[in-house]
C-alpha cells in the first residue's frame, strides 16, 4: 500500500513522546525513499506519454503525486522531531549525549549534534561583552536575583562578583546573587532552598 512505510516511521516518533529518541530506522527510510524514486519514475513514464496526447493516464499522475507528496511529508516530519529531540537534549543534558541517546542516532544526525553543539558554544562564548554565557543553565528566567542557599560541605572563604566575601561553613544559610552562586550549586557545595 502506497505510503504505509513513511506512515509507520510518524507513527514510530509518536509513540516515543516522552522526549526519547527510537533508534533511527534505516529500513523503513530506505524503502520510503526506494517507494519514492519508483513512483517518480512511473510518474515521468505516464507524463511523456500524456504529451504525446494520452490523457487516460492524469489519474494515475495524480496519484501517485499525492503519494510522493504524503511520502515527503511524512519522511521530512520523521526527520525533523529527530533532530529537535536531540537539540532539547542538548540544552537539558549539556554537550555530550548520554549513551543510551548516541546509540540511537544515525552517523548523520551525530554530526549535526556536534555542528550544533560547537555553533552553540560559539554563540554563548561571543555574548556578555567576550566574557561568554552559559544560555542552557537556567532556561526560565529567574523570579529573583537573590537566591537563599545552604551549604553542604565546608568551602571557606568565598569571594563574588562585587567583591563581597562570603564563609561557606556546613549547614550555614546565605542569601546570595544567583549569578555568584551557581557553578556552586552545580558543584553540589550549595543547595538552593525554595
Amino acid at each position: 500500500m502506497l505510503g504505509e512505510k513513511a506512515l509507520e516511521l510518524v507513527k514510530e516518533m509518536d509513540r516515543a513522546r516522552d522526549g526519547r529518541i527510537p533508534v533511527y530506522n534505516h529500513n523503513h527510510v530506505r524503502d520510503v525513499l526506494e517507494e519514492m524514486s519508483a513512483l517518480f519514475q512511473k510518474n515521468q513514464e505516464d507524463v511523456h506519454a500524456t504529451v504525446s496526447g494520452e490523457n487516460r493516464y492524469f489519474p494515475g499522475i495524480h496519484l501517485r503525486h499525492a503519494a510522493l507528496e504524503r511520502n515527503k511529508r511524512c519522511l521530512l516530519a520523521y526527520l525533523y522531531n529527530r533532530l529537535e529531540r536531540i537539540k532539547e537534549i542538548r540544552w537539558d543534558c549539556g554537550s555530550i549525549l548520554p549513551a543510551e541517546v548516541r546509540e540511537n542516532l544515525c552517523h548523520s544526525e551525530m554530526e549535526w549534534f556536534a555542528r550544533y553543539n560547537k555553533n552553540l558554544g560559539s554563540y554563548m562564548r561571543s555574548l556578555g561583552d567576550g566574557v561568554g554565557l552559559d544560555l542552557t543553565v537556567d532556561i526560565r528566567p529567574p523570579k529573583n536575583i537573590y537566591v537563599e542557599v545552604r551549604c553542604l560541605k565546608d568551602h571557606g572563604e568565598y569571594e563574588m562578583e562585587e567583591g563581597d566575601v562570603v564563609v561557606l561553613k556546613k549547614n550555614t544559610t546565605h542569601y546570595l546573587p544567583m549569578k555568584s552562586c551557581q557553578h556552586l550549586i552545580r558543584d553540589g557545595i550549595l543547595q538552593q532552598l525554595e
